[in-house]
């Protein structure tokens, strides 16, 4: 009989699940490190919340351990990469907190308009200073959502509700789903122009790290109110204070910080300001939603090998896994390069197997080129919950199989539909193991896809690869690998460079400063 081990406080009908399912369990919570690691070894699985860290030590010791539930989204105190070499299937619960994290936000929208926080503290304190706070309605009010997938859908349903109108602006959301959603589809710089209130309902990536910067704050609508149930890091803190300050931002609630625990901040004090810690999840209902998906997600993997919502390993059988480990790796490649290098909204994509590849189980494949497109954009994406993500956002998913063979053994091709046109890329296996890049944008290049690379669209002239190498060298920048592919003499050419360092923003305005330079971007694999 498997067993399990709860480490964390956690409603106590995961206990029952698993029990139910025929799965021992043992709930010992508040231990430290060190005493976890003597007794973690009995365990097939670990059920956890945020308290407990996973770390590479404690998976050392964990040599029965098949598989880590985290109760919740974040999996920030899970060591993943030693979890995966270890052979251990981490988990979460993405969706378990939608509708808590959206009412929250609401409530916090709620709050600005009417000054709640303020009013009470000023009535509590004998003041009755009914002339000082003069609110807004939300009837008829714009909406600006930043981020229209699971939780942001569920707060336009209930602005909408509350008569407000709603604009939206998120790469993955198609005029299909914005009129399902009843939202208007608009650009970020249209979103800030217009909207009353905004709310952010985004990951915190590469592309949305202060989205809300001092620049687009400044392009709001003056008196705007700003909600932040998401991810600390999306808004300029010093930026949304000065904001407040000026009295350009009328208002802003902030749930999440970049630093947690927020036990001090500039904006603590600021007139118009609102604050809570970190509750978006914070419901009884919540949390027993959590607990029910995390026991029945691990019950099903231990007793049937069944996987859900797994952030380490797709979901395959055992046959097929060797076979289609390397395609997998190849596909999430190239659905992260070209997640990177595309742009303009997403309506659809195409996924393209031919040769050897079109004997095989297409579906991982699929799943795998999702989880690498919208990783790009998203931190909670798998292999697993990818498909289901790109079917909510209403993206067009075709897989064509092609049983011909062309110029390679076996090929992938990746295809995007934006409102910018089509890019396409295609990739192939050395030796049936190796992924390698052999198309990029209709050019032929053949390219290893892994580290930290520097792209660059440039001009077909003479000296051209001189004076970037010289730049480079001036700013210490070593190369390790060098590929080139160009349309034709003198037309257009592409360089793909692998760099030890990630790019830096700097050297990116020095290479774009180059002659005859298209564009020049930073990419990570």
């Amino acid at each position: 009989m498997p067993k399990v081990l709860i480490s964390d406080q956690m409603d106590p009908k995961a206990a029952q699940i698993f029990r139910e399912r025929g799965v021992e369990v043992d709930e010992i919570t508040g231990k430290t490190p060190e005493e976890l690691i003597a007794i973690i070894g009995e365990y097939d699985g670990l059920a956890i919340r945020s308290s407990t860290k996973v770390t590479k030590a404690i998976l050392a010791a964990a040599k029965n351990l098949k598989v880590i539930g985290r109760a919740g989204i974040g999996v920030d105190n899970v060591d993943i990469p030693s979890a995966s070499a270890q052979g251990v299937v981490v988990m979460n619960t993405p969706f378990g907190n939608s509708i808590t994290t959206a009412e929250h936000a609401i409530a916090l929208m709620f709050a600005l308009a009417r000054q709640l926080p303020e009013a009470d503290a000023s009535t509590q304190a004998g003041k009755w200073e009914k002339n000082r706070f003069m609110g807004v309605e939300l009837t008829s009010k714009t909406l600006g959502l930043i981020g229209a997938g699971n939780i942001g859908s569920i707060v336009a349903d209930r602005a909408r509700g509350l008569r407000m109108k709603v604009v939206a602006f998120d790469p993955f959301l198609t005029p299909e789903r914005a009129v399902e959603m009843g939202v208007e589809k608009v650009t970020l710089e249209d979103l800030l122009a217009r909207a009353d209130f905004i709310t952010l309902h985004t990951p915190l990536t590469d592309q949305t790290r202060n989205i809300l910067s001092a620049e687009n704050l400044a392009k709001t609508k003056p008196g705007v109110r700003i909600i932040n149930c998401a991810r600390g890091g999306l808004i300029d803190e010093a930026a949304l204070k000065a904001g407040l300050d000026s009295g350009h931002i009328g208002g802003a609630a902030l749930d999440v910080f970049v630093t947690e625990p927020a036990k001090e901040s500039p904006l603590f004090g600021t007139p118009n300001f609102v604050s809570t810690p970190h509750l978006g999840a914070s419901t009884n209902e919540a949390q027993v939603n959590v607990a029910i998906q995390v026991a029945e997600q691990m019950a099903d993997y231990l007793m049937s090998g069944g996987v859900t919502n797994a952030l380490n390993v797709p979901s395959l059988s055992a046959e097929e896994a060797p076979k289609l480990k390397p395609y997998m790796a190849l596909a999430e490649k190239l659905g992260s390069l070209i997640g990177q290098l595309a742009h303009g909204a997403l309506s659809g994509i195409a996924i393209e197997v031919e040769g050897a590849a079109a004997s095989l189980n297409q579906k991982p494949i699929t799943s795998a080129v999702l989880a690498g497109l919208m990783r790009v954009h998203t931190d909670t994406v798998n292999m697993v919950n990818a498909p289901f993500l790109a079917k909510e956002r209403g993206i067009d998913v075709r897989e064509v199989r092609h049983d011909r063979e062309g110029d390679y053994h076996t090929l992938l091709r990746v295809t995007v539909k934006t409102d910018a046109g089509d890019r396409s890329v295609a990739g192939t296996l050395f030796g049936d193991a190796a992924p390698r890049l052999v198309e990029l944008f209709g050019i032929k290049v053949e390219a290893d896809l892994a580290g930290n690379m520097l792209y660059v669209v440039n001009e077909d002239a003479p000296g051209f690869i001189g004076r970037l190498g010289s730049l480079l060298g001036e700013a210490a920048v070593n190369i390790g690998t060098f590929h080139l592919g160009r349309r034709n003499a003198g037309g257009e050419a592409i360089l793909l460079l692998s760099v030890d360092e990630p790019v830096t923003q700097d050297l990116l305005a020095k290479v774009r400063g180059l002659s005859g330079v298209r564009t020049a971007m930073g990419l990570s694999f």
